[in-house]
């Protein structure tokens, strides 16, 4: 078929059910570690500093995004296209590629940090009886649901799709000529349109509370070596 029969199929994730994959998806990761964690799980995370748990889960954040944007390169996007914003107040960091990319390369993006940062210091982790490195791996494995949905749902289209972002960091598009299943659990189907809605936004958007939620990590990271 020709490019002109070729429209956009925008979602939504749904925060609502997202998070009910992430309560049960930390359930599940507990679980598994209580079986395959030769130490005593409960104590050794007593013996964890939770504040600098919370500092490293959310650098961690801020390397997930860039994996993303690596991944978006290498596979083919261009750097021009991909922009970076941080809403740490509403614990939102996002990296959005706002270009059409193949199905191949947003599966791999998408795969790319649950990989690197969850699945392989998970697996160390549990090898070496490294508590804190666990607990960390679990946040961040917790913190790809999102991306694992996603990459559930992609994975089940036609290799001739072509994937989008542009001005919501929740939203996407599906750009085919074909028919797709617009139903999947997590994924709100919103419309289908011939265009995207594209404003322009700096390379960095970075929000003032952003800058006040920096300063008490700052403070935290202090207290957490101090204390």
């Amino acid at each position: 078929m020709s490019k002109d029969n070729k429209k956009y199929h925008i979602f939504e994730l749904n925060v609502g059910k997202l998070n009910i994959v992430c309560v049960i998806l930390f359930i599940l990761m507990i679980i598994i570690s209580s079986v395959l964690y030769k130490g005593d799980l409960a104590q050794d995370f007593y013996e964890v500093n939770l504040m600098l748990l919370l500092v490293a889960d959310v650098a961690t954040m801020l390397i997930h995004e860039l994996l993303h944007s690596l991944s978006y390169v290498l596979c083919g996007g261009d750097f021009k296209k991909i922009v970076y914003g941080a809403y740490l107040e509403k614990g939102v960091l996002y990296c959005l590629c706002k270009q059409n990319i193949s199905r191949k390369n947003i599966l791999n993006s998408l795969m790319v940090p649950l990989f690197y940062l969850g699945i392989i210091p998970y697996i160390i982790a549990i090898i070496f009886e490294l508590p804190f490195l666990l607990f960390l791996a679990i946040l961040n494995i917790v913190g790809a649901a999102g991306d694992i949905m996603m990459f559930i749902y992609i994975i089940q289209l036609d290799k001739s799709i072509e994937f989008s972002e542009f001005d919501n960091p929740i939203r996407f598009a599906i750009y085919t000529d074909k028919e797709i299943n617009v139903k999947f659990f997590g994924l709100d189907y919103i419309e289908t349109s011939k265009t995207l809605p594209r404003k322009e936004l700096k390379k960095l958007t970075v929000s003032k509370g952003s800058y006040i939620a920096l300063a008490v990590l700052i403070v935290l990271t202090v207290l957490s070596i101090i204390l």
